[in-house]
């Protein structure tokens, strides 16, 4: 008969030669996790590695998989947030990547359907160092895994993030494949990293709705910040979806918006006709030169009406005003950026999300640069007075992030109420 087996020994000997000394006891444990009369081996009581992740450097990480199986191609890239996990989970403009939190703890609080930031997960993936084995918050409604397991998204933990982060840093982003498929051998997943690319690819079209739509919804009385800051008058937003969030939405209707959301495609002119009170190009994935359509359509509305670019709709306008954009090595990712406000020279902690910047040195005369990222420099703001317009490189809704931006959305009221004076 199979019997698992542990022999404990006690032995008391001196602490030294002399017997009056004080004495110790030593212990002697042996175990066995198999069986002592046939030796049958029995299985581990915990998950062993069943997961790949191999990137286009030839480099091979064994991990632990959770959330969906099968095998999927992403761009890794390394967010910093603490927190929001469900919010990056749900913010399209990860479509197409893998996103590693350098956090090391996920899941401690599952998710719920309040911080749906759109209708589905867009990201490619989740990596992460260790994934919670329990969930701790009144609003919890299930845990992660069942979660990304429900939209057949991929996720890997026991794996060493910060050293992958390390490398991304030194080498930039690089694209990876995700695979808990044992019968692709390593070289093939390798081929596979080595033979897709994200840039050039138009990511937008996926992630937009389809069909033009009135958004009533205002941020929550429980979590609304500045709500001292609204305006009994009302003006008409268009807002173009090149994956907007639900908070972007929600703080534009707290503000005295009514918004009308229209897909990537919809013409100029037919936002036009709806005569608005200002056009919002929105947040997105991937590369701004993929999508000319959409730089063609910001150019046949600048000067018309106040214009408001956030992230992808930031790098549109300055591709639309003639500057160029480029691919940055890691690009920012995190809910805890330093911005300096250039204009009143405030510093502000943002939430950013982007892989592409506008180069302020190819932009025209009167373009003003009003935010500089202060971590590298890089371009974080734009206005244009004459041309009735204002951009951010990052995400004003502070979803996930700090509120520090939120007052941008009342500077883009403002920006609508003096058009409307002078009309």
């Amino acid at each position: 008969m199979a019997t698992n087996a542990m022999y404990l020994s006690v032995i008391n000997r001196p602490l030294v030669a002399n017997p009056n000394s004080l004495r110790v006891r030593s212990f002697t444990v042996r175990c066995s996790t198999g069986s002592v009369s046939t030796g049958a081996s029995v299985s581990a009581p915990w998950k062993l590695a069943d997961a790949r992740l191999v990137l286009e450097d030839g480099s091979v990480w064994k991990a632990k998989s959770f959330g969906a199986s099968g095998t999927q191609v992403g761009e890794v890239v390394f967010n910093t947030s603490l927190t929001g996990y469900q919010e990056i989970l749900t913010d399209p403009s990860y479509a197409g990547q893998f996103v590693l939190m350098t956090n090391p703890h996920i899941g401690n609080t599952g998710v719920n359907i309040d911080d749906e930031e759109s209708i589905k997960c867009f990201l490619a993936g989740l990596i992460i160092r260790s994934l919670s084995i329990s969930t701790s918050n009144y609003r919890c409604t299930e845990s992660l895994s069942d979660y990304l397991l429900k939209r057949n998204i991929m996720g890997i933990y026991d794996v060493d993030t910060r050293a992958i982060t390390r490398r991304l840093r030194e080498d930039g982003s690089l694209i990876g494949v995700l695979s808990t498929e044992e019968s692709k051998t390593d070289e093939e997943l390798l081929e596979m990293s080595r033979t897709w690319d994200i840039v050039g690819v138009d990511l937008i079209s996926n992630v937009s709705c389809k069909q033009p739509y009135e958004w009533v919804e205002k941020t929550g009385s429980e979590w609304d910040f500045n709500s001292n800051r609204r305006h009994e008058e009302t003006f008409h937003v268009v807002a173009y979806d090149f994956g907007i969030k639900h908070n972007i939405l929600r703080r534009l209707a707290s503000y005295g918006c009514k918004i009308t959301v229209v897909p990537s495609t919809w013409p100029a002119a037919e936002t036009l006709k709806m005569k608005p009170d200002g056009v919002l190009f929105s947040n997105g994935p991937g590369d701004p030169s993929a999508v000319p359509y959409a730089v063609e359509t910001v150019k046949e509305i600048i000067g018309k009406v106040p214009i408001f670019g956030i992230c992808m709709g930031h790098q549109l306008l300055g591709q639309a005003l003639g500057g160029k954009t480029y691919k940055m090595k890691f690009g920012h990712h995190g809910g805890n950026h330093p911005v300096r406000n250039l204009r009143n020279g405030s510093v502000e902690i943002s939430a950013q999300n982007h892989n592409y910047a506008v180069d302020p040195e190819s932009l025209p005369s009167g373009v003003e640069v009003t935010h500089v990222n202060l971590n590298d420099g890089s371009c974080a703001g734009l206005a244009f007075p004459q041309r009735k317009l204002m951009s951010l490189q990052y995400h004003p809704e502070a979803s996930p992030g700090p509120h520090d931006s939120d007052l941008v959305f009342d500077h883009f009221v403002e920006l609508m109420r003096k058009e409307k004076q002078r009309s």
